[in-house]
């Protein structure tokens, strides 16, 4: 049962007795004061239905106490009824009303009256109760819309923003690929083989497997995301070397870098193996050192493995512009592509699909970087599980917001 707070304001404890008496019930909790001072600390302390207060006392009087009250923000709507003995003056009467007073009672008090009168200011209290908690309600729910709408609002421009960048991603290597086979096909209406020499068709090869490559890489990240949101995307772990990883991941991209007028350098600086799934840190890695290639400005790219007795740790260290500050909270969520001035190809999900992996193996993705200075993303990895206790091939399913093992 609720209950509601009644104040009683009397020099007199025999009038303090009587008085609560009188206005006592279940649903309700009587304080009482003996002076001013005494009933301003409880009315500072709590909340109260309404206040009951003689006029006659020593010190602070009824009509200064309610002067008091009503320029004390916590107070001022609080129902004052005076109690006064002086007689039914109307003068006095007028001064109590003048001072904020909502009723006078004159003693000796009518019993039945004074029930009355505290039973219809309680029950107005709770029926104001009632109306905030409906009020608050409201408001909580209208906040509540207004933040699904703002999701829903985010959701629809994400979904136009992702099919744009789908369309655009996919249309370049798609172009590329439909003008070679319009071109020879116009070499072949035209008869000219010598268009089609092995030196002719082995850089053709070669180009038509980047432009599917690139393809295929799009329509992975999309599987990845689809299968870290809905619980299904799985990892293998098996026995891993990740010196003899990161070579050979070094030494294909090295070509890249290459082409990019870049250059990347691997350091080991400890020899480490664990239990992982060595295809999904090979692309952790391949993602991170591609974003060091494309922000890196030219500038020599470095990769570097240490490890303690509880990690295996992976830094890529670029010397680019590095991430701006508003950018750098974002960086791991779905579809941001860096800075607006150099959007790269690709749909922004490689940064968050490297860290729901990363998070799958109990391990960690997290960047330093500062403007001007460059940029280190550093890839943990844990030490302690071992094959015997993972078991070779065994699923670990993982989610946006649950990291479990299943069998």
């Amino acid at each position: 049962m609720e209950t509601t707070n009644v104040l009683l304001v009397d020099d007199l404890p025999e009038n303090l007795r009587a008085l609560s008496a009188l206005v006592r019930a279940d649903d309700r909790v009587i304080y009482q004061a003996r002076n001013g001072d005494e009933a301003l600390a409880l009315l500072l302390e709590r909340e109260f239905a309404l206040a009951i207060i003689d006029v006659q006392m020593p010190g602070l009087d009824g009509f200064q106490l309610a002067e008091l009250m009503r320029g004390t923000g916590k107070t001022r709507h609080i129902p004052i009824v005076f109690v006064s003995a002086a007689g039914k003056e109307l003068n006095y009467a007028f001064k109590g009303y003048e001072a904020g007073a909502v009723d006078f009672l004159h003693k000796p008090l009518d019993a039945d009256a004074v029930k009355s009168k505290v039973n219809v200011f309680v029950g107005l209290y709770k029926q104001q109760q009632e109306v905030r908690q409906i009020v608050a309600q409201r408001d909580a729910t209208v906040r509540e819309l207004d933040a699904v709408r703002q999701e829903l609002e985010y959701a629809l421009k994400v979904r136009d923003q992702f099919m744009s960048m789908v369309a655009h991603e996919l249309r370049t290597p798609l172009n590329t690929l439909y003008l070679e086979a319009q071109m020879r096909k116009l070499q072949l209406e035209r008869g000219n083989m010598d268009h089609f020499a092995p030196a002719q068709l082995e850089r053709m090869v070669a180009r038509d497997m980047r432009q599917i490559h690139a393809m295929v890489r799009l329509i992975d990240d999309m599987l990845d995301v689809s299968r870290i949101r809905s619980g299904k995307l799985s990892i293998r772990p098996g026995r891993v070397h990740l010196e003899a990883l990161l070579q050979r991941v070094v030494g294909d991209l090295s070509h890249q870098a290459s082409d990019m007028h870049g250059e990347l350098r691997l350091t080991i600086v400890q020899p480490v193996a664990g239990c992982w799934d060595e295809f999904r840190v090979e692309q952790v890695i391949v993602n991170l050192i591609t974003n060091a290639l494309r922000y890196g400005g030219g500038k020599p790219v470095e990769v570097r493995l240490h490890a303690d007795s509880a990690n295996a740790r992976i830094d890529v260290i670029d010397q680019g512009d590095g991430i701006p500050e508003d950018v750098l909270p974002k960086i791991f969520e779905p579809f941001e592509r860096g800075q607006a001035d150099k959007v790269p190809a690709g749909l922004g999900l490689g940064l968050y699909i490297s860290r729901q992996l990363a998070e799958a193996h109990n391990g960690t993705l997290t960047v330093r970087s500062k403007p001007h200075e460059g940029s280190t993303f550093t890839f943990t990895l844990p030490r302690e599980q071992e094959l015997s206790t993972l078991g070779s091939g065994r699923k670990v399913d993982i989610s946006q917001e649950n990291v479990h093992f299943s069998s």
